[in-house]
């Protein structure tokens, strides 16, 4: 499993991509008005706009993305070790996903690790 992600959704877009360049030192690989994408070694760090979700859209929020070689099998092993999914495996633009959340309700992403 290996860090690949992390999701702030803001309305802040602009001062966020502020924040984050001056903090990480780095310029954005990817901005506009509605997103920055910053890349601190091999992981993204994706500022988005908030938005209203349409009729099966994900809610914009925050959430942390671990790679995995098989979305399905790292699901049905942490099923095994008693962990609840919110979200099952599905297919999105992005690629498979699932999604599941830690005792203080973060949300985590698990998703295909990219070769």
């Amino acid at each position: 499993m290996k860090l690949t992600e992390i999701a702030f959704f803001t309305d802040r877009v602009t001062q966020m991509t502020d924040f984050y360049r001056r903090f990480l030192g780095v310029d954005p690989v990817a901005c506009s008005e509605t997103i920055a994408v910053f890349f601190v070694n091999e992981t993204k760090v994706f500022i988005h706009h908030k938005y209203e979700p349409k009729n099966g859209e994900l809610p914009p929020e925050d959430h942390h993305a671990f790679a995995v070689e098989n979305v399905d099998h790292a699901c049905e092993q942490l099923i095994r070790q008693g962990l609840t999914l919110e979200i099952p495996p599905s297919d999105f633009y992005w690629g498979r996903s699932a999604y599941l959340r830690d005792p203080d309700g973060h949300q985590i992403e698990l998703i295909r690790l990219e070769k």
